[in-house]
């Protein structure tokens, strides 16, 4: 049972409490939290359960806002966690984004939210489409309404009708006239390469997105040709396991509008789409840089959004650098961006200059490691493919849809 929730800013400001029972959590664990932050550094907040001296802490971060929750019971700590996770999900939904501004601006529609979603304590309401039916999303009307009514509520008169039913993360019977249904494997490769050009690390880590526009309740079925390659499965709670966990058939009846189905990984892959090859040779307080890209492993589509960005080091004083395809931009931060785009096939890209050391050092000690971003449609690089797609229980044709995502992750390229 959690006891309060608290959204923290990356500057440690408490934006937002909720408190969830009738014992009162105080505002002071946030500051006791905040110091063990600064003084213990990443590592802390990288720790998704903290003990405290008075409380047991639950943190989840999402674009620099942490979501902390705290109680003083046993409790099953991936309850928390994911509960904390489906929240950050629906305010991202709700308000477009999460930034600080977002949230001091929607304050009403936030706390709206955490009492439909959560009840003394428990996880109740999660789904993002009962919860739009009880909270209307933010617009410009509603604002402009509730600054000429005086109204700032935007919760619905009437109960959903799916709160009632078998299956609550579905709306009560819904109609249309084309019934549709579009599946994306959507994916992200993360991936670790020494100064050497070796492979240390590479993986998948990818997302099964559903957007289905269904008359009725649909029974679906969606299998896979190669499932025995997926690892660290995650499913929607529409996902019966047993059909899973006996055959590797995805059996639901799906939420009305987008949802994610299952994550997944796909461990220890050989190949990179691409290579990054960097060098730096440093003498008599210069250091000169070339770097080549090119395609490693054509994927059979093209590769787009090639960028390679790496951090100068303190001791550098100016840098030149000039490249034969796309640009090359320096930041005040001394974040170099090298903006590539679509690798042309007739040359590789490459970027070359001169780094100039800060006065007294011969020699560059400490090297960059380069982040590298690419996109690639229509793939899906982990090998993942769709068999087929079945719908059962409702007699009438329906359009079903198949695409695919690849894009970088973490993908760093050590020098």
């Amino acid at each position: 049972m959690l006891q309060c929730i608290f959204l923290v800013s990356d500057s440690g400001e408490v934006m937002l409490e909720k408190q969830l029972t009738g014992h009162r959590v105080d505002r002071s664990i946030c500051a006791w939290f905040w110091d063990q932050a600064i003084s213990q550094g990443d590592s802390f907040k990288q720790q998704p359960v903290i003990a405290s001296p008075t409380h047991y802490l639950f943190q989840v971060v999402r674009e620099g806002i942490t979501f902390l929750a705290c109680t003083q019971v046993e409790m099953p700590p991936l309850m928390a966690i994911e509960f904390l996770c489906r929240v950050a999900d629906v305010l991202n939904d709700y308000l477009g984004g999460l930034n600080e501004d977002l949230i001091k601006d929607n304050f009403v529609i936030v706390y709206e939210l955490l009492d439909e979603m959560i009840d003394n304590g428990f996880p109740l309401t999660t789904e993002p489409n009962i919860l739009q039916e009880m909270i209307a999303p933010p617009n410009l009307v509603s604002k402009v309404l509730s600054v000429v009514t005086g109204s700032s509520s935007n919760v619905s008169d009437t109960l959903p009708g799916a709160t009632a039913s078998c299956v609550p993360w579905r709306t009560a019977d819904p109609k249309y006239a084309n019934n549709e249904i579009y599946v994306d494997l959507a994916e992200e490769m993360d991936a670790t390469i020494n100064r050497d050009g070796f492979l240390v690390k590479c993986e998948i880590y990818g997302e099964v997105q559903v957007n289905s526009h269904i008359t009725g309740l649909p029974d679906l079925t969606l299998s896979f040709a190669n499932p025995s390659i997926l690892d660290s499965v995650r499913f929607h709670p529409c996902v019966r396991f047993r059909p899973w966990e006996s055959n590797q058939i995805l059996s639901f009846v799906p939420p009305d509008g987008q949802f994610k189905l299952m994550s997944y990984r796909v461990r220890n892959l050989k190949n990179t789409p691409i290579y990054v090859k960097p060098q730096l040779t440093s003498d008599a307080g210069t250091c000169r840089v070339s770097v080549l890209v090119g395609i490693k492993n054509d994927p059979g589509k093209t590769i787009d959004a090639v960028t390679v960005q790496f951090q100068l080091p303190s001791c550098i004083v100016s840098a030149d650098l000039t490249s034969n395809h796309g640009t090359v931009n320096i930041l005040s931060n001394k974040t170099c961006t090298w903006s590539i785009g679509r690798i042309p096939k007739d040359k590789s890209p490459s970027m070359s200059g001169t780094l100039v050391l800060e006065t007294g050092l011969e020699r560059l000690h400490v090297f960059p490691t380069f982040q590298v971003g690419f996109k690639i449609m229509g793939v899906a690089l982990s090998g993942l493919k769709i068999d087929k797609l079945d719908l059962k229980t409702v007699p009438y044709r329906f359009y079903k849809g198949f695409r695919a995502l690849t894009k970088s992750g973490e993908f760093d390229v050590r020098s």
